[in-house]
């Protein structure tokens, strides 16, 4: 059995997400095993981080600074927003650096079973947001059962606007195999299909 301390680490570590308690202890243990200025930095870092952020008071992303920098960047373009369902999926568009509008996160998406309707997501915030001359929406919630019913209720409500809302394509992964792909990925591939 660990000592108290380490157990209490692991119990810890153990609460984030995709962390199971084996994966939780070898952590505990690297911890422990790292110079106390590292352990510190790292402690503080998370003390700090959770600390200091907050909501964009404009997109909803996590930031320390209100704007965040996205909204903040002039050379963004304003007449262009893409809806993401959680604050991760910010970076990870980022990443593509083709990306030039602004964001909006919903935190969340619609799930009935689950007692999370239109009020519980920021979907009044988005539709506040686009009276600022707004000419595209960019729907990039998940691709789920969810996603896709929050995506279809937005699209529901911009559409009488004349604002013009699109949906991220779904498909093959670069570098997969067809006879991998199960066969919803293939019928969404096919549907989204250019013309070459």
């Amino acid at each position: 059995m660990p000592s108290e301390p380490i157990a209490r680490m692991a119990a810890q570590l153990a609460r984030l997400p995709g962390v199971g308690p084996k994966s939780a202890q070898r952590m505990a243990y690297h911890i422990l095993t790292t110079p106390l200025d590292q352990a510190r930095e790292l402690a503080e870092a998370i003390w700090d981080g959770r600390r200091s952020a907050r909501l964009c008071s404009s997109c909803g992303d996590l930031t320390s600074t209100d704007p965040c920098p996205i909204c903040a960047n002039a050379r963004r373009l304003r007449n262009q927003i893409c809806v993401v369902r959680d604050p991760r999926d910010v970076p990870a568009i980022e990443r593509m650096h083709s990306y030039e509008g602004l964001y909006h996160v919903l935190h969340g998406a619609l799930s009935p079973m689950d007692g999370i309707g239109p009020g519980d997501i920021r979907i009044r915030e988005l539709m506040e947001r686009l009276a600022s001359g707004v000419e595209e929406v960019i729907l990039a919630t998940n691709p789920d059962v969810e996603g896709e019913a929050t995506a279809s209720y937005i699209a529901r409500l911009i559409k009488p606007m004349g604002i013009k809302v699109t949906r991220i394509a779904r498909g093959l992964p670069v570098g997969s195999d067809l006879e991998y792909a199960d066969e919803m990925t293939l019928s969404r591939a096919f549907e989204g299909r250019l013309e070459v």
